[in-house]
């Protein structure tokens, strides 16, 4: 769905007028809703059942896919977006914590990289099969295509899941702490988009001033919806949840950037621009699953942070890209980002997961996953925001390539600086396996 929908970001934006940055938010909306409802949706599901909520997500979510192509303008579309994300956090939230709930610590990496491996398949397939769906049937068939898929994996879930985990059900849930979290993320990052405007700033120091409240406000209620001490005492999980952020931060934005060069500035077709931006995620599901196993092993800090660093060397291939850059180099580039982030991506959850106790492992998949929506919302934000100063508030034409390609080479150096720099908050994460409890000597028996 992600990476289809940069595809037919062009066509969207052609049919409803709308311009650079409205067209944005046909992505953003989608991540935003998602980011305020995974910490919330985390704790609903570690006390009502994490099989229960994934469903309901699966159900949301194709929902949303019904009414995105119904959608008659670009208010409809970005409100049938941002339904769409709300089922995505219910599914992120406890995907997950699922996994780690049935899979022995010897064994984690392992299913965790499985589990990466099929994200990144799906991404593979996004462009792949949406290009030419798209090409053949207009960018409403991308949606269309997500409805008989999300009923099957409703029908499977309630047939072959068995059990249910919810190990703090009977604690109280935090209505007060969830509004004020949601709230001040909203405005944190709809305020990001609008920079420099003042009232962007505006916004974006409100949204800062909430976060602290809410930080306050968790530290002090007996069952908070985030346990602010996974944070203060348990360096293993922040720091990982830290690495996760700036390496979303730093990537996610690159498939937009990168869509709307190629057919922007290069002229490619969106089946031509879906199988350049195939390479990537292709790269990312063959690396995942044997870089959760190494993980299983060796301490994840080393494998991911090796990651980060091939990543960061990915984003700098992309800061000298020009109107003449050979297609083949572009591709190179979107391989090595995908070796990159395979190998940070599993060994990273792997951590963190490792690092709490099973009555917070829907938190944590919460965490996991809120850390991915943060990044990816701040990292479009510097993309729009850089299409707002270099571009304007208009549809992208031919007069503007060149200052397209200024965004480009702008937003990957930044991404590249941002991404080094987190090569040291990976490294700094400490040791998760002890000596006396290394994986390999751990029982292979579910806990």
């Amino acid at each position: 769905m992600a990476s289809a929908v940069n595809v037919a970001l062009p066509r969207i934006g052609s049919e409803f007028g709308m311009n650079a940055i409205i067209l944005g938010w046909v992505a953003t909306s989608y991540i935003l809703a998602a980011a305020i409802g995974l910490v919330p949706l985390g704790r609903v599901a570690d006390m009502c059942g994490r099989k229960r909520v994934f469903c309901w997500g699966v159900i949301v979510f194709t929902v949303g896919a019904v009414a995105s192509p119904l959608s008659g303008s670009a208010t409809t579309l970005i409100a049938a977006r941002a339904l769409q994300g709300l089922g995505g956090a219910m599914m992120f939230a406890t995907g997950t914590a699922i996994l780690t709930s049935v899979f022995p610590p010897r064994e984690r990496g392992r299913a965790l990289g499985v589990n990466v491996a099929m994200v990144y398949l799906g991404l593979s397939l996004g462009p792949t099969l949406g290009g030419p769906m798209i090409q053949a049937f207009g960018w409403r068939s991308i949606f269309w295509a997500c409805v008989p898929l999300g009923i099957t994996v409703v029908v499977l879930t309630a047939w072959k899941l068995q059990g249910e985990w919810f190990e703090a059900r009977g604690e109280r849930f935090d209505c007060v702490g969830s509004v004020l979290y949601g709230a001040a993320l909203f405005l944190l990052m709809y305020g990001f988009t609008l920079l420099p405007a003042a009232l962007g700033v505006t916004l974006v120091g409100i949204g800062i001033a909430g976060l602290v409240a809410f930080v306050l406000l968790e530290r002090r209620i007996k069952s908070p919806v985030l346990d602010i001490t996974l944070f203060t005492g348990n360096r293993v999980f922040a720091l990982s949840n830290l690495a996760a952020l700036v390496n979303y931060s730093a990537t996610s934005a690159a498939g937009f950037l990168l869509s709307l060069y190629l057919q922007y500035v290069r002229g490619l077709d969106v089946r031509g621009t879906g199988f350049v931006l195939v390479a990537g995620p292709v790269v990312q599901a063959a690396v995942s699953p044997l870089a959760g196993r190494v993980s299983d092993r060796v301490e994840p800090r080393i494998v991911a942070s090796i990651g980060m660093g091939l990543t960061a060397m990915g984003l700098v291939s992309f800061v000298f890209v020009g109107d003449g850059t050979p297609v083949s180099l572009i591709v190179a580039g979107q391989a090595l980002l995908g070796v990159g982030f395979g190998l940070f991506s599993s060994p990273n959850t792997n951590a963190i997961m490792g690092s709490v106790e099973r009555r917070r492992f829907g938190t944590a998949s919460g965490m996991v996953a809120t850390m991915r929506m943060l990044g990816q919302m701040f990292s479009m934000g510097v993309a729009m925001l850089l299409l707002a100063v270099f571009v304007g508030r208009v549809q992208i034409a031919p007069d503007q390539h060149d200052r397209m390609l200024v965004v480009m080479r702008t937003a990957f150096a930044v991404f590249a600086l941002l991404c080094l720099g987190g090569v040291f908050a990976s490294l700094a994460r400490g040791r998760l396996y002890g000596d006396a409890e290394r994986p390999q000597t751990r029982s292979s028996k579910p806990e």
